[in-house]
């Protein structure tokens, strides 16, 4: 993504993929869960890119992508948000949740479960992306891009009030430059933070993805002023190679 796409991809929030044809297994891999699976050795690499080769393996291997798949999820990244809440427990029933970046629909899957959304005394769920996504039931899903100005007051239309939660698993594309990706990460944290400050109720959470090397000064200090708690965390679902950590600013004091 670009500067103006910022919801697409949610930084490993991709398909949960499958093995298709060639493909042999043999022993290897291990699930979340305990035990052993089987590693999927993909035949048919002929042709594709160094990097292609190496996300497929790498997909028909991820114990995490299996669990996905086999659960009904839409990607790998519902264990973080599952994993994060089992944690910190920001989640729960009758909350008002916004996803920002939401597709393909993980996190907000996720959300619906643990509100109740759709059900008495439930809570609500809104999510938004720049890419297009399919329905999810329960939950308001909108395509639009979050850095549109028209977002914020379409998203706090649909929520019909404050919001408990906001979250923000939203990644510009990569360019390998450190910096340059430190920056556009960071960028798309503090227009997030922004928009929960406005729309945040008290005692609400605001979590988000930055880079390894944590939230910059500037918002780490914003958090702290406007949040009673604020920490850090790399859920057991985020790849080990990703340099993605989550900040979690609970108790909004609004």
């Amino acid at each position: 993504m670009s500067q103006g796409k910022v919801g697409g991809g949610k930084g490993g929030r991709k398909g949960t993929g499958g093995a298709k044809g060639g493909a042999a297994k043999s022993p290897g891999a291990s699930a979340p869960g305990g035990g052993r699976g089987l590693h999927v050795r993909v035949k048919t690499m002929r042709g594709r890119p160094i990097g292609s080769q190496r996300w497929l393996q790498r997909q028909l291997n991820d114990p995490y992508v299996l669990r996905a798949k086999a659960e009904g999820y839409r990607s790998r990244a519902a264990f973080k948000l599952i994993e994060l809440d089992d944690r910190f427990h920001f989640l729960s029933k009758g909350k008002k949740v916004v996803d920002l970046g939401a597709a393909p629909g993980g996190w907000t899957q996720i959300a619906v479960e643990r509100v109740k959304a759709g059900k008495s005394g439930g809570g609500a769920v809104v999510g938004i992306d720049i890419l297009e996504w399919l329905p999810i039931t329960n939950a308001t899903c909108m395509t639009l891009d979050f850095m549109d100005p028209k977002a914020p007051d379409a998203l706090k239309a649909a929520l019909g009030g404050k919001a408990d939660v906001v979250l923000s698993d939203m990644a510009a594309p990569t360019t390998g430059h450190g910096p340059t990706d430190h920056i556009r990460i960071m960028a798309l944290a503090e227009t997030a933070w922004m928009f929960a400050e406005e729309v945040l109720a008290p005692g609400g959470a605001f979590i988000c993805k930055v880079f390894q090397g944590g939230t910059e000064a500037t918002l780490l200090k914003q958090l702290k002023t406007r949040c009673g708690s604020v920490r850090h965390a790399k859920p057991p679902a985020s790849r080990k190679e990703s340099a993605e950590v989550y900040v979690i600013g609970l108790d909004f004091k609004g």
